[in-house]
């Protein structure tokens, strides 16, 4: 069994080549067969250090998997295997972020917290309709530009554009995960 290289990708894992397109089908059966291969239930006689090997592996193996798996999750991995990591709360990405777009956001707070504070639970729902439609539009575009990015040498205006979309996704998926906690709260 040998160590995982250093530098190697989720799509290294799998044997992919790097690209936001995946056929996940072939990925959750090929996810199944080197579960099988690398459980550590195979490798309980081996040597410790063979057993180590193993769950690290597995560890490996099944964090690729949830994010290759996901065409969100897919994105943002891509970005950050292009540099940019915007999971990192201090990512300088985020502080890019276009000024009308950071005003638009705060805007939507406002009205989000608005719409709460008068427990006007329908208000909240329409936003949140309007801003899912927004994400979808933003993670379009953040997949065309990775789409592109990967069919060539990198590009820095291509990364900041798809780090801009994926950063708008981000807002809004946040933004639709508080309607929903306020929607949970008003149905209790």
């Amino acid at each position: 069994m040998a160590a995982r290289p250093p530098g190697a990708t989720h799509f290294d894992v799998f044997g992919l080549p790097r690209a936001y397109d995946v056929d996940v089908p072939a990925l959750e059966k090929q996810y199944r067969e080197l579960s099988l291969q690398l459980h550590p239930d195979r490798f309980a006689q081996a040597e410790a250090r063979e057993r180590r090997l193993s769950l690290e592996q597995t560890t490996a193996l099944n964090e690729a998997y949830k994010t290759l798996k996901d065409a969100t999750k897919r994105a943002f991995y891509l970005l950050k295997v292009h540099g940019v990591d915007l999971e990192r709360e201090d990512a300088g990405a985020q502080k890019e972020m276009p000024l009308e777009f950071l005003e638009e956001v705060m805007e939507l707070r406002e009205a989000l917290d608005e719409a709460m504070e008068a427990k006007d639970l329908e208000k909240a729902r329409k936003m949140a309709t309007d801003v899912e439609g927004r994400r979808k539009a933003a993670l379009q575009e953040a997949v065309d530009t990775l789409r592109t990015l990967e069919q060539g040498p990198p590009v820095e205006s291509s990364v900041k554009k798809a780090s801009h979309a994926l950063g708008r996704v981000r807002y809004f998926t946040r933004f639709l995960e508080q309607v929903e906690a306020f929607e949970e709260e008003m149905l209790a």
